[in-house]
């Protein structure tokens, strides 16, 4: 006889912490697209933000609330009035809504960062989910270094934020520091410990420093643990975060040992995965677990014979549960309007008004012209592009021209605030020969850091996309470029990041 099993919570934080990846800042319209597919993907949480941080952020949670409402929409908070009332007036019109505010509670952070005595930190985290429970009935509490703080303390602040009000708690390991038996095994005494633990639904978030997230958050499941705070791709700061699309296949494909249940859509994962990748300019390495291009490929003949006989020899799931082979040709030259925004609608992408939808349809219709199939990755490569920042710069025109025994040379027409410039520049191959022409024109002052070719599908005609990192002034940038010609892919890909330093949005900061 089966025993019923406890529904594990998906809180996804892509947009929040998985912003916080260098370069990886997304447009108010880029979250919404993205929100839309992990409402698609049924997720139930989704952090949009950080609404206190900048006024592009509090717009971001703002627009996330309003357009998605079968998932709840959490804003992240410091436990401070200022960030909960900000978070509190984004959340306005969320249809189901939380607030996550937070506090560091190890001794190294309350004495170093806080300055702050244990009692002053405990007053102030009850404080901060009375203040949060004005404005929803949901709160989530984290203890900031949580895998870093002293037992006593621990167990005395969570009991008091229940008391108050809090009906999730968060231990995160901040640092990535955790290892699964210890990480799992804190869980279990906190939960053990705490008198009115019963009260609350605990959570995990882990980075993956150490490249043990998934494995902790899953150790954290097995110990009580009934949410897991992750993000697509494993997309956060430093190394990452918790990768969502294997914490879910992990509890789906091993339903013999946890003890959980999700409600995810998996069908959903693979084209939300090319989604944040297409919006992040952060490509999918091929051999990631899942959503990687050889996740489900076998190279070995023994495999191969092996999966022809029986699949479930070699493979433990199956690619269409995930998504892979929904992202077949759909389109071509000789599709219309109507098919190409069906599509789209498909893929969880609307368009606000009839001139944004024509933009897009004109790219598609030119990108038609150079390659006979067009694929679901193309198509978000083409929305990617409508949704570039204001365009100080502009590619008028390129010519590079590459001979054996030569230096490369490339000849660039530029625009910078509609006014045209011509140069032309030498270099130790065509694409550095492009970009110095580019910064002879406009001496941005920026560093490269990054620069990046992966093919948007398979082919030879393939569009190539190209991701360049520039940092000027402390902040990091990614410019994204496509097309089946790679050198103008990597100039659209230096002018999109030029145009990226040239905005006004200031980077996101948070846990």
């Amino acid at each position: 006889m089966s025993t019923k099993k406890d529904k594990l919570v998906i809180f996804d934080t892509t947009l929040r912490d998985g912003e916080q990846s260098p370069g990886a800042s997304m447009t108010k319209e880029e979250k919404v697209r993205i929100a839309r597919m992990l409402e698609r993907m049924r997720v139930d949480v989704i952090e949009a933000g950080f609404a206190i941080a900048s006024p592009g952020d509090f717009e971001a949670v703002q627009a996330v609330a309003e357009a998605v409402t079968e998932s709840r929409i959490c804003s992240l908070a410091r436990a401070v009035n200022a960030d909960i009332l900000r978070a509190g007036e984004a959340l306005k019109k969320a249809n189901a809504s939380r607030i996550h505010t937070f506090i560091a509670t190890s001794p190294i952070h309350m004495k170093y960062k806080l300055q702050m005595d244990p009692e002053d930190v405990l007053q102030q985290a009850v404080n901060a989910v009375k203040t949060a429970r004005q404005f929803t009935d949901d709160v989530e509490f984290s203890l900031e270094d949580g895998s870093r703080s002293e037992p006593d303390f621990m167990y005395r602040i969570i009991e008091a934020v229940i008391t108050a009000g809090a009906g999730t708690i968060n231990i995160p390991d901040t640092v990535g520091y955790g290892e699964p038996e210890e990480y799992g095994a804190m869980f279990r005494r906190v939960i053990e410990s705490v008198p009115n633990s019963d009260k609350a639904i605990f959570s995990t978030h882990c980075h993956n420093d150490l490249g043990l997230a998934v494995a902790n958050s899953l150790s954290a499941v097995m110990n009580g643990v009934r949410q897991v705070e992750c993000t697509i791709n494993g997309l956060g700061e430093r190394a990452g975060n918790a990768s969502l699309e294997e914490i879910v296949m992990a509890v789906q494909t091993r339903q013999d040992l946890y003890p959980v249940e999700t409600g995810i859509d998996t069908s959903h994962i693979v084209p939300t995965s090319r989604m944040v990748s297409s919006v992040t300019g952060f490509p999918v390495q091929p051999n990631k677990a899942i959503v990687g291009a050889n996740a489900f490929a076998h190279e070995s003949g023994i495999h191969q014979d092996g999966v022809l006989k029986h699949r479930e020899t070699y493979e433990i799931m199956r690619a269409e549960d995930v998504g892979w082979g929904q992202n077949r040709l759909v389109l071509g030259k000789h599709s219309g309007r109507a098919a190409v925004r069906a599509r789209y609608e498909e893929l969880g992408i609307n368009f606000s008004d009839s001139e944004e939808f024509h933009q897009v349809f004109l790219r598609f219709k030119e990108l038609a012209d150079k390659k006979h199939e067009i694929f679901d990755e193309d198509l978000h490569s083409l929305v990617a592009e409508s949704e570039a920042p204001v365009e100080r710069f502009q590619l008028n025109d390129l010519d590079v021209r590459s001979k054996i025994g030569s230096a490369p040379q490339a000849f660039i027409s530029l625009s910078i605030d509609g006014k045209a410039h011509e140069t032309e520049a030498k270099g130790d191959g065509p694409v550095d020969a492009t970009f110095k022409a580019i910064e002879y024109i406009v001496d941005s002052g920026a560093d490269l850091k990054l620069y990046s070719v992966n093919a948007v599908t398979q082919g030879t005609d393939s569009q190539g996309s190209v991701t360049v990192r520039l940092e000027k002034d402390g902040r990091l940038v990614n410019g994204v470029g496509a097309d089946t010609d790679i050198l103008i892919a990597s100039a659209q890909a230096y002018m999109d990041a030029l145009n990226l330093l040239a905005s006004s949005e200031s980077k996101k900061q948070g846990v």
